[in-house]
C-alpha cells in the first residue's frame, strides 16, 4: 500500500482508474467534506479517528484531517510506445523530483525513466507532485548507483536504435568540442527523450555519451547553473508548443 497524506492527494486518487483501499479521518474533516465522499463511485472503507492520531502517524507537520491507503498495484504502468520520455540521472531532492512529475504530466511526458536518486514515492516527493505521480508511469533503475547507471544508459542505447532522439542537458558555457544549441533549435516533434542532470554533478559521462544532441537554456553568464526543476518547465513545454503548432498548420 502507498499512504497518501492530506486532501490533495486523496483527490488525485479518486481521479485514476482504481480506487483507494482506505481512508482515515477526522470527524471535522468528515463533516466539511461530506459531498467529497458522496461523490465516490465506490464504497471505500472511512475511518474515523482523531487528530492526535494521524499526527503521530503522517510526516506532514500538520495534516488537514484526512490520510489514504492507495494499492501500489494501481499505479499506471509504463508504455515501451511511449513518445515523450523524461530521464533523469539520481536526482537527489524529492521536492525537486516531485516538482518535475507534475511539470511531465502537464507538458505530456508518457513516462519517466529514473536512474535511482529520490523516490518517487516518498511522502515529499508525492506532496510536491500534488498527486502527478499517481497519474505519470516510472521506471526506477538499479539498487545502486552503478546499477543505475548502467540501467539508463542500457534505455537509451535502445532508444536510439529505435530512431528517438535523446536530449542532453548542458550549461551554456561547457567547454565540450561538440555543437551545444539552444532547446528550440532541435525538432521536439520527433520521438524524444530528454535527459536530466544531478542536481551537483550534472549527467554522468556515461550517460552524456548516450545523447544524439546536447542542448541548452541561454541565461545570465552571473549565473552559473538553473535549478533542474525549474529549468525543465521551458523544455518540457517547448515539446508542447512544438506538437500544437505541428497539428495546427
Amino acid at each position: 500500500m502507498l499512504l497518501l497524506e492530506g486532501t490533495q492527494l486523496l483527490k488525485e486518487a479518486l481521479r485514476t482508474s482504481s480506487f483507494p483501499s482506505e481512508i482515515f479521518a477526522t470527524s471535522s474533516w468528515l463533516e466539511n467534506n461530506f459531498q467529497l465522499l458522496e461523490s465516490m463511485t465506490k464504497k471505500i472503507p472511512i475511518y474515523e479517528v482523531t487528530y492526535s492520531v494521524l499526527e503521530a502517524a503522517l510526516t506532514t507537520k500538520t495534516p488537514d484531517g484526512v490520510a489514504t491507503l492507495f494499492p501500489l498495484t494501481a499505479l499506471p504502468k509504463p508504455d515501451n510506445e511511449a513518445d515523450f520520455v523524461l530521464a533523469l540521472d539520481r536526482l537527489q531532492d524529492p521536492g525537486n523530483l516531485g516538482t518535475l512529475f507534475r511539470t511531465a504530466l502537464a507538458a505530456d511526458v508518457e513516462v519517466l525513466w529514473l536512474a535511482l536518486g529520490a523516490d518517487p514515492l516518498n511522502q515529499k516527493a508525492l506532496r510536491a507532485s500534488s498527486g502527478a505521480v499517481l497519474h505519470l508511469p516510472f521506471e526506477r533503475f538499479g539498487s545502486s548507483e552503478e546499477e543505475a547507471i548502467r540501467g539508463l544508459v542500457e534505455k537509451l542505447q535502445l532508444a536510439v536504435l529505435r530512431g528517438y532522439q535523446i536530449l542532453g542537458t548542458f550549461v551554456p558555457r561547457t567547454p565540450l568540442k561538440e555543437l551545444i544549441v539552444p532547446y528550440w533549435e532541435v525538432d521536439w516533434t520527433k520521438p524524444t527523450v530528454l535527459v536530466l542532470g544531478n542536481e551537483g554533478t550534472g549527467i554522468h559521462p556515461r550517460i552524456k555519451a548516450c545523447c544524439t544532441h546536447r542542448i541548452t537554456l541561454p541565461h545570465n553568464s552571473l549565473v552559473d547553473s538553473l535549478n533542474v526543476a525549474s529549468s525543465a518547465v521551458p523544455l518540457l513545454l517547448e515539446r508542447r508548443r512544438a506538437k500544437m503548432l505541428s497539428e495546427h498548420s
